[in-house]
């Protein structure tokens, strides 16, 4: 069953991946950008993007009152542990993709609620398997430019899907927020979701 979610939420992120899952969902939406710096931390990949979802809600929180925000972070985490974040170039993004080709990888998004009076703080993972991938199919798919701002340089919602196999998990984490993980969140603060096309849900 589709749900919305009741109460307008505090988006702390610009992520055009993010406002378009919620905007598909039939949530209404304030986004803000959050005044955090995501400085390189000792801990665990799941343990950093709880860190840095809660970062972002907790700065936007400090300068608005209304309620809920929320706060995501999503990096991908190959087999061998490394860490990939988003490109910083074309060949940054090539290089993702050749250590990406052909293996599994985790991608792991934190998600932090803040209702009035508790905070949610949890996690997603996804595995991704990548296909064989050679030089000019790589390439080609740089030159899309879908790598910008992506984690991982791919993107697979777009042409990025053509690099996959197979996942195993939610496929919205893939994109950049773990859809079942929000509603959990939702229930976890009691706040309210009626099925989609309830008369008395409010836009």
């Amino acid at each position: 069953m589709t749900l919305l979610l009741v109460d307008r939420l505090q988006l702390a992120s610009t992520s055009p991946q993010r406002r378009a899952i919620l905007t598909q969902l039939g949530v209404p939406f304030s986004t803000h950008v959050p005044a955090y710096d995501e400085a390189p931390l000792e801990l665990a990949p799941a343990e950093l993007v709880e860190r840095h979802a809660s970062g972002k809600a907790a700065a936007v929180a400090r300068t608005i009152a209304e309620r809920p925000v929320l706060g995501v972070d999503t990096m991908v985490v190959t087999s061998s542990g490394a860490v990939l974040g988003k490109p910083t170039s074309a060949a940054d993004a090539r290089a993702m993709i050749t250590t990406l080709a052909g293996a599994r990888h985790r991608v792991l998004s934190g998600l932090a609620l803040v209702g009035a009076t508790e905070t949610f703080v949890g996690h997603a993972v996804t595995e991704v398997v990548f296909r064989a991938l050679d030089a000019p199919t790589i390439d080609a798919y740089v030159a899309r430019g879908e790598w910008k701002g992506r984690a991982g340089g791919y993107a697979i919602q777009g042409a990025g899907a053509t690099l996959v196999e197979r996942i195993d998990g939610c496929y919205s984490n893939v994109v950049g927020l773990p859809v079942a993980l929000l509603v959990d969140a939702y229930r976890a603060l009691h706040l309210p979701l009626v099925p989609a096309g309830d008369p008395s849900a409010s836009a």
